[in-house]
């Protein structure tokens, strides 16, 4: 029950901390028009590999070391200083690389600079040590305030085309707020350590070996932003933006369970429960799925007409790479049950790396014919054959070591309920005029489809389901 608690907690934050975007890209998107949407995405996309590199895979490599010491204050306190100080000279040092960078690079200079805040907000960002300890309550609580501060400032302070800098730095700001916010807790969970027993380097070649899959998924989660702005214009970084924007809304709710699952596993790990650590990845693959392929086709099925209602006039190239990437839903929930719940966790840190590298070679490869020829579909296209591969790899590396047609067992089922749900959800979505009624009515109708057919086809995950909803009942 710890684990579906976290889950849930887990699941509202990162739900919180793509959401808040959402609620304001609607009027963003009129106000500052496509080509302003797509300078804030585009010089983004920029930044983004200079926070990659400050944060040096420490957000992987933290949480699975403190969950490993989490019984242990004093190694838990010397734990968290030694990684805390070698990630803030990482950034200290990249921050310097940046503006080198600065001096090279001459378009949207201003913007870049505005942007750099979320460089700095690496250097303060300790939530890793609040997923490693389990504790998520804190982080959600404390951060809602952040988020709907930003919402407040968007909404009251942005008022048209001019203010992408204003806009630029609210988000920033309160990235960089949100981490702050974090650390007067740390007094309650860390005990007092000596500077001379601190050894931060020692844990650099550790970190780097998961930096290295962190670059290469980011090479096609920014890569594709990037490669558009400079070849066919910054406004399509900004249709691939929010197109993903929506997707990985609807993602969060499966991979949040990662996060959860981690350190519980290196935990049980660490205590070498290698028959818990299988169990855990067979209930959580197969719960990953329930919700991933319901959400797969459900976002398809509304896709079309979400994207540019959502989004407003100009943006109707939104709609079908909305509908074109809906299709990572169900391989990232997978890869991310595979990587994240079981190969980081038990250590198998080379064969998670090799997955993302392929993922991230196919996508270098495939990018340049696949925009020169389709323009923003074919980065759309060229995202999903890289999370194919990683998905494949993954679930080819681990073909020995646990049972794939135990993990499989559902799947046909929870497809087929995906499918019957798809069909009249799509018909009805491109034949109603799209207002919110229209998709709420839509939403509810995949959802009841989707259960029915579940209740109908009976999958063995129903029933710990229907006995985690008992269970509810009683203790009411």
């Amino acid at each position: 029950m710890k684990v579906l608690r976290n889950y849930l907690y887990n699941a509202g934050y990162q739900v919180l901390a793509i959401i808040v975007p959402l609620i304001t890209s609607p009027y963003i998107s009129r106000v500052l028009h496509a080509s302003g949407v797509g300078a804030n995405a585009y010089t983004n996309s920029i930044i983004q590999y200079f926070v990659l590199v400050a944060g040096l895979g420490v957000g992987y490599y933290g949480n699975r070391e403190i969950a490993y010491r989490r019984e242990n204050r004093q190694k838990l306190s010397e734990t968290f200083w030694e990684i805390q100080i070698l990630k803030t000279l990482t950034t200290i040092v990249t921050y310097i690389g940046f503006i080198i960078f600065l001096q090279i690079y001459t378009k949207y200079t201003w913007y870049l600079w505005i942007q750099s805040i979320n460089v700095i907000a690496v250097a303060f960002d300790i939530s890793w040590l609040y997923m490693g300890i389990e504790d998520f309550k804190k982080t959600v609580i404390r951060n809602t305030f952040v988020k709907l501060l930003s919402v407040v400032l968007i909404l009251t302070l942005v008022r048209d085309a001019g203010d992408v800098g204003l806009y630029i730095f609210i988000v920033g700001f309160s990235a960089l707020l949100g981490n702050l916010i974090l650390w007067p807790q740390l007094r309650k969970l860390l005990v007092p350590v000596k500077l001379r027993d601190l050894h931060p380097f020692k844990h650099f070649n550790a970190t780097v070996s998961l930096f290295i899959p962190q670059v290469a998924t980011s090479v096609y989660l920014q890569l594709n932003k990037t490669m558009l702005g400079a070849m066919i214009g910054a406004k399509y970084s900004g249709y691939y933006n929010n197109a993903d924007q929506l997707i990985k809304i609807v993602l969060t709710l499966a991979t949040s369970l990662g996060t959860v699952m981690l350190p519980h596993m290196a935990a049980a790990f660490a205590k070498g429960n290698k028959e818990k650590v299988n169990k855990l990845l067979y209930t959580s693959f197969d719960f990953i799925s329930l919700l991933s392929m319901a959400m797969m086709f459900g976002i398809a099925a509304i896709s079309l007409q979400l994207g540019p209602y959502f989004f407003g006039a100009g943006f109707g190239p939104v709609g079908p790479a909305m509908l074109i990437e809906s299709v990572v839903i169900i391989l990232i929930a997978w890869s991310n049950a595979v990587g994240t719940q079981y190969l980081l966790p038990t250590n198998k840190v080379k064969a998670f790396t090799t997955s993302v590298m392929l993922g991230a070679i196919l996508n270098i490869i495939i990018n340049f014919p696949f925009i020169y020829l389709w323009g923003l579909n074919g980065a759309m296209f060229a995202t999903v054959l890289s999370e194919v591969m990683v998905t494949a790899y993954q679930l080819w590396y681990i073909r020995n070591i646990v049972q794939l047609k135990q993990m499989f067992v559902n799947i046909p089922k929870y497809l087929i309920s995906g499918i019957v749900m798809f069909i009249p959800v799509f018909i009805l979505s491109n034949t109603v005029k799209t207002s919110i009624l229209s998709l709420a009515l839509e939403v509810l109708l995949g959802v009841v489809i989707y259960i029915v057919m579940i209740y109908i086809l009976r999958p063995t995950s129903l029933a710990q389901v229907e006995q985690i909803i008992k269970s509810k009942v009683k203790r009411a």
